[in-house]
């Protein structure tokens, strides 16, 4: 009868390499200090062993597990499977790994799942695509596990964010199709709980009620494919527009499928489509898609210097940072003359 594998001890690795206990803590401790030789000596007597460090007795003896909580509340949206492996490849580059908690976007859901998140004894928090309830924020904040909103804001100063410019970049969409000579445009509506969705159709229609037009048609695609689709068919069953805002590109593509494919019509020759993100299908020629791009490097950088320079000083203000958007014009929207 077998007997369960012996498991390997960093005394034992210590050991064989020749070197202190301590000696091999500073080895597998990112941003430790240890020389090339001493490194070389205990990852080579590691391989050997089969050794592997326990990262989370690490945590209990420091107090760091250099692990971050990335909770997400869903991946079909390109925009979001791109952003976890910038997010993953730069907190790794700093000595990080992440975890991965899926919850869905409303704030319940997230709460449930807290309990799971500080069990791992996580560094901090970053929360993309979701909300989160002034509780959650106090208990998070009372553990000492600091944590930033990606590509979200909510009200008040509780939380530190990271965002586009929202409002500006809806903004730009309308003055450019009002540039192309539009009066019927319409605005298909991601999810109404969504700070992106509020601030973009804010920006859009302010800017429409600025230049004396308005919204021509409003319907609800809520951030779902198949929602989008049926959003469409509805905003062109009587008096269609002439042109769309789509509030981000993951809802644009079912649109603009559906326009082609279902309603049998031109893009942009019958009706132009601008969208929100960027994501990489936006620029497939199957879609050639005009979309406000979302600077996602920059957001990623500006989101992991927020977190780790509240964990090393938890006394750092919060804060709220908006980076400007810009408008990458393509083919799926007529392009007003002279524009540049």
């Amino acid at each position: 009868m077998s007997t369960p594998s012996h498991k390997i001890t960093s005394a034992e690795v210590a050991l064989r390499a020749g070197v202190s206990r301590s000696a091999v803590s500073r080895v597998f401790t990112p941003g430790a200090s240890a020389s090339k030789e001493t490194a070389k000596k205990v990852r080579t007597a590691a391989e050997e062993l089969g050794y592997r460090p326990n990262v989370l007795a690490r945590a209990m003896v420091s107090g760091k597990s250099r692990i971050i909580g990335l909770v997400v509340a869903y991946l079909n949206n390109q925009f979001y499977p791109e952003i976890l492996e910038k997010l993953s490849n730069a907190l790794r580059e700093r000595g990080y790994h992440v975890l991965v908690f899926m919850t869905s976007r409303t704030e319940g859901n997230i709460d449930a799942v807290v309990d799971g998140i500080l069990g791992y004894q996580v560094d901090g928090i970053i929360a993309a695509s979701v909300a989160m309830s002034s509780d959650l924020s106090a208990r998070c904040e009372a553990a000492g596990v600091p944590v930033v909103l990606f590509n979200r804001t909510q009200d008040g100063d509780a939380l530190s964010d990271v965002t586009t410019d929202n409002y500006g970049g809806g903004k730009m969409v309308a003055e450019f199709l009002l540039a192309a000579g539009h009066r019927k445009i319409g605005y298909i509506a991601g999810w109404e709980g969504a700070s992106t969705q509020r601030d973009r159709e804010a920006g859009f229609v302010e800017a429409l009620e600025a230049a004396r037009a308005s919204l021509h048609a409003r319907e609800i695609g809520n951030f779902v494919m198949e929602e989008a689709k049926a959003a469409t068919l509805r905003m062109f069953s009587n008096d269609p527009p002439d042109a769309i805002f789509v509030a981000n590109d993951h809802m644009a593509i079912a649109v603009m499928d559906t326009l082609r494919h279902k309603l049998m019509l031109c893009v942009p020759k019958d009706v132009s489509v601008v969208s929100y993100d960027d994501v990489s299908a936006a620029s497939w020629p199957a879609y050639d898609l005009t979309t406000v791009r979302q600077p996602a490097n920059q957001m990623v950088r500006e989101t992991i210097d927020l977190l780790l320079g509240k964990i090393d000083n938890p006394n750092s203000p919060k804060r709220r940072i908006e980076i400007k958007g810009r408008l990458i014009v393509r083919g799926s929207a007529k392009v007003p003359e002279g524009w540049c």
